[in-house]
């Protein structure tokens, strides 16, 4: 029988101490040993494996983080490359069954009572043509007709082309200046000293370059082969140095004016000059149009246009370097719109297990509600509403606002425009319901940037800092006397002939 004994017998020395044969003959100390130090290890071991375990699930939450940050990106990748190419796809057949009305919801064509569009008759005739009734019918080639009293009229208008320029011989008397000690002659009527290409010339490429988007180039063609008048590109280039010369104490008044104005739209749009980035600014209003071309997109040159103390009101959209200017400011619906357009078509573009209905919902109710504040701005402008009713409208806007923006969002757009919305400058987004007069979005400001855009796609910019200042000074002008209802084309003219007050009378219907 073999007994077990739970500890050693008081003064035992095992024999074996050194070289026990249950060890396989290896020192029982030596096992003790390794046995203890085992245990460290493993414990060491288990350390390291919670530390692994920790940065594990760290990296895997950075995984997570940076996926969706990745689909968000590509979602918003997607949504650019959309924008900039349509889908090669054929439009599906229209069905060729007529949809009626009911169907459609709206008649078709013009509202009941509508008058219908024609040409007004011409008031002055030029000349009058006699013209014989056929002999033969037009339409069956029958030649069995009978001349009838009747007669009908019909006006036509044309242009007339002259393929040839007008040459005006000035003889000048000169007078003695004891003064300047030379001979010295005044300019005659509609002539401009040491020019031989004459204002209305000069006027009219300026006007064609400007306002109609031509190159330098075409428009040196255009004269040669319409009116037979001669000069190269740079002979064009000096017309715009020369405009811009007389022009700059009007550019510098009409900063002045729109600074003394009651409410200005801003907005600005990329340039290029000599292949650095540059800014277009815009300040106007219905009366005045005002574009500066700068290196930069800062605060510092948005006061340099509107002054430091601009007490007006500004339509603009969200960038912060508006922020300031003005004793109040309306920021822009459309924008904000678009804003929540954007969100729905990126976070539709995420996968479905990203996507999050609460951020759908909030991207729908912000359309429909800033929509619904734009057709508000419209009944206010067209004296639909008044401004006191205006003013319970706001209160529900604000409330309408705080339960869609309660609460986080978590699609970083959606909840950058939460935070935006229900933030300090919530008050500006419904000023148009408080100040008559100013429109709930900036469009005014994107249309007049418009020509300047599509210009820039012709000339790619330009290439000197006399370029920048003629860009801003001439387009500034053109675009203000078409809003006097004065013709640019003839503004131009009498900046040629007319000393500066003149013209700058000439620029304002007021004058």
């Amino acid at each position: 029988m073999t007994h077990y004994y739970p500890d050693a017998p008081y003064g035992f020395q095992c024999p074996y101490t050194r070289r026990c044969p249950h060890l396989g003959g290896l020192s029982a100390m030596w096992v003790l040993e390794n046995y203890d130090r085992a245990d460290e290890v493993y414990h060491e071991h288990l350390r390291i494996i919670d530390l692994f375990r920790t940065e594990a699930d760290a990296a895997n939450k950075r995984i997570v983080a940076l996926e969706r940050e990745n689909a968000e990106l590509k979602a918003k990748l997607l949504k650019l490359h959309q924008g900039q190419f349509k889908a090669n796809r054929r439009k599906k057949p229209q069905s060729p069954a007529p949809v009626s009305s009911r169907e459609s919801g709206k008649k078709r064509g013009a509202p009941v009572g509508h008058p219908g569009w024609h040409r007004p008759k011409p008031v002055r005739m030029d000349r009058t043509v006699d013209v014989q009734a056929p002999a033969v019918c037009p339409h069956c080639q029958s030649a069995d007709l009978t001349p009838i009293e009747a007669i009908t009229e019909h006006f036509q208008e044309d242009i007339v082309i002259k393929p040839q320029t007008v040459v005006t011989r000035y003889v000048h008397r000169q007078a003695f200046c004891p003064h300047c000690c030379r001979a010295v002659q005044q300019p005659g009527e509609g002539e401009l000293l040491n020019s031989h290409i004459g204002p209305v010339a000069k006027s009219a490429a300026i006007y064609l370059r400007y306002r109609m988007g031509l190159p330098y180039r075409k428009v040196t063609a255009l004269f040669r082969e319409m009116f037979g008048l001669t000069f190269v590109p740079a002979s064009a280039l000096a017309f715009d140095r020369r405009a811009i010369a007389r022009a700059g104490p009007i550019y510098d008044d009409l900063r002045e004016k729109i600074r003394a104005s009651d409410l200005a739209h801003a907005d600005e749009t990329s340039w290029r000059n000599d292949g650095l980035n540059h800014f277009v600014w815009y300040a106007g209003n219905d009366c005045l149009a005002f574009f500066h071309i700068d290196r930069h997109r800062s605060a510092e040159v948005a006061k340099g246009i509107f002054g430091e103390d601009f007490g007006g009101t500004v339509v603009r959209d969200r960038y912060a370097a508006y922020n300031g200017i003005g004793a109040q400011f309306q920021s822009c619906l459309a924008h904000i719109i678009r804003a929540a357009k954007d969100i729905d078509r990126e976070h539709a573009l995420l996968p479905a297990d990203d996507q999050d209905k609460g951020v759908i919902v909030f991207a729908d109710r912000i359309k429909d509600l800033f929509s619904e504040a734009c057709r508000i701005g419209v009944e206010l402008r067209k004296n639909k509403l008044s401004y006191e009713e205006a003013k319970g409208i706001e209160a529900k806007y604000i409330a309408r606002l705080a339960v869609i923006c309660k609460k986080p969002l978590p699609f970083k757009p959606a909840e950058t425009l939460r935070k935006y919305l229900i933030g300090p400058e919530q008050r500006s987004l419904f000023t148009f319901l408080r100040i008559p007069g100013v429109p709930p979005t900036n469009n005014q400001a994107e249309q007049s940037l418009r020509n300047i855009v599509i210009f820039r796609k012709i000339c790619f910019g330009t290439r000197s800092e006399s370029g920048l200042l003629t860009h801003s000074i001439l387009p500034s002008l053109i675009l203000t006397a078409k809003r006097q209802g004065v013709a640019p084309r003839e503004f131009l003219q009498t900046l040629f002939t007319e000393d500066t007050k003149t013209a700058q009378a000439a620029l304002y219907n007021s004058s």
